[in-house]
């Protein structure tokens, strides 16, 4: 005999894909779904875990399980793609806001992360990314000024890469990346739609030419319900 919690499972998965519950509805509660499914409350905690490890719902903390929008954006990992090439794949509707651009000096971390000297400025640029009219991704972007000499809001508004690569012809090459969760800081809440998400994925890359000279550190901070994280491997022999 199939484990009750399976049962349940199944059953409101095919809820889902069939569209008998839509994106963005709430479940009902885990008393609900027990007196509904005539379980143990541990049998519905069970499903819900496997509902939220299988990418199907997110917790919210204070207002229970929300089912996710199945037709998440696809955000490629191993590939160096700029937000306004994504945004072209996507169907929904997309705007990028320049929360701010100015040329400092960079701290130690910025330092040591694009590997400058105490006498060197960098970019520093933040941008919002609103998707379908919520604001989900937080760019934060650092470029090294001697690669970089000019830097305005129109091109950071529009796409960085294109005037690099057209504009000061330089060649992106290759990008070292990293993956962490991290529970949002107060810049995330201010500027992105976190309302009772209690994590955030962060791509960090430091982003090379191809004389291996290292000008860009970024850090992407994504809200966890918007994006599947998707990478292509071969195994090597």
């Amino acid at each position: 005999m199939t484990n009750k919690y399976l049962t349940i499972y199944n059953h409101i998965v095919e809820q889902i894909k069939h569209g008998e519950i839509s994106p963005g509805t709430l479940l009902p509660s885990e008393h609900e779904l027990t007196e509904q499914f005539n379980t143990s409350r541990e049998t519905i905690r069970k499903a819900l875990n496997l509902l939220a490890q299988n990418g199907y719902i997110q917790k919210v903390r204070g207002k229970g399980s929300i089912v996710i929008d199945l037709s998440k954006l696809d955000f490629p990992i191993s590939g160096l793609t700029s937000f306004k090439e994504l945004a072209q794949k996507m169907e929904k509707k997309s705007k990028t806001i320049v929360n701010e651009l100015s040329l400092l000096k960079p701290d130690a971390y910025i330092r040591q992360q694009l590997q400058l000297s105490g006498k060197d400025q960098v970019w520093k640029v933040i941008r919002t990314r609103e998707i379908g009219g919520e604001k989900i991704i937080l760019d934060r972007d650092f470029l090294a000024k001697k690669f970089v000499p000019e830097l305005t809001e129109e091109v950071c508004a529009d796409s960085i890469y294109a005037y690099l690569e057209n504009e000061l012809n330089l060649t992106i090459s290759f990008a070292k990346k990293e993956i962490v969760v991290e529970e949002p800081n107060e810049e995330d809440r201010d500027l992105l739609d976190l309302d009772g998400f209690h994590n955030i994925v962060v791509i960090k890359n430091h982003v090379y030419l191809d004389d291996a000279s290292l000008f860009q550190y970024t850090e992407s901070r994504h809200r966890p319900d918007k994006f599947r994280f998707v990478d292509f491997a071969r195994r090597t022999h």
